[in-house]
């Protein structure tokens, strides 16, 4: 029996140095195992303590690798509290990871505090890239990349969400948000009521595993489209403004108009009314006289 630690790849067991004492977020894989990088094996075998977000969601990763690092729970309820006898462990010569259910920690991720206060108690960070759902959503999307902005999880609720959106409307990079699937058809069609139905876009679906796709067309479509049941988790991804009114949400009449073109009566004004924070019966009432010609 030996203390070396290591881990395994392909059968083959692979030794792994002990890192400097520090902190170490280490980005995991967001769905396929085999994305994890080497440098990644190397700090989780080797440190002294893994932070897990869920520690049985990191014991699949930890199982495919014959990694037997110790592994402690670090999430949103316990982080603050756990931080000091964190940082303790690091001064005392401690090599520990960080790790987050899927991708890069922080991102929408338990962490922030614990960087923060490591780095103003002067202990050592140091990061270990890799996946990331945002970067790759990015990267297979088709929509500039030269300038985006990550803004993670929307309010769940209609209209916190679209108040959160309305100031985001006349932006032109990119825009990018994370998105359980269950909200995400609700999510999309208040994109479309504030940025205007037309208005580009991309979802990304169950990145870098077996049934990865990525679906794209204008913001009411999607929305239709991802009316139902979905699976897994999404990333929404929306061209910016080229500055016109609808798009800006200046014009819920315009809005109203290209709504009309692409959905039901009912759900363009649902999705109007709720984008624009209008009374429904103002949107209905003018929808109405679109349909007859009044």
């Amino acid at each position: 029996m030996t203390d070396e630690k290591s881990f395994t790849i392909a059968g083959h067991r692979i030794a792994a140095p002990r890192p400097a004492p520090g902190l170490y977020p280490v980005a995991t894989p967001i769905g396929n195992l085999r994305d994890i990088t080497l440098r990644a094996l190397d700090i989780l075998a080797g440190a002294d303590l893994v932070l897990c977000e869920d520690t049985r969601h990191t014991a699949r990763l930890f199982d495919a690798y014959g990694i037997t690092t110790p592994r402690t729970a670090l999430h949103e309820h316990n982080e603050r509290a756990r931080i000091e006898p964190i940082l303790a462990q690091i001064a005392g010569g401690k090599a520990v990871a960080l790790v987050s259910d899927a991708g890069t920690p922080l991102l929408s991720d338990p962490g922030f505090p614990l960087v923060r206060a490591a780095r103003e108690a002067g202990i050592e960070v140091f990061p270990v890239p890799g996946p990331s759902a945002l970067l790759a959503a990015l990267t297979g999307a088709g929509l500039p990349t030269d300038a985006f902005a990550f803004f993670g999880f929307l309010p769940p609720k209609t209209g916190q969400r679209s108040n959160a959106l309305r100031p985001l409307a006349g932006r032109a990079e990119t825009l990018v948000f994370y998105e359980s699937p269950r909200r995400l058809g609700a999510a999309l069609a208040d994109m479309a009521a504030t940025f205007g139905p037309e208005r580009a876009a991309v979802v990304a679906l169950e990145l870098t595993k077996r049934f990865e796709r990525f679906e794209a067309g204008p913001l009411a479509e999607l929305a239709e489209r991802f009316s139902g049941d979905v699976k897994g988790e999404a990333v929404i991804l929306v061209a910016g403004s080229d500055g016109s009114a609808a798009e800006t949400g200046g014009d819920w009449e315009a809005a109203l108009d290209s709504a009309m073109q692409a959905m039901p009566l009912r759900a363009a004004v649902d999705m109007v009314a709720a984008g624009f924070g209008l009374k429904r019966k103002l949107v209905y009432d003018a929808a109405l006289k679109r349909k007859t010609g009044a």
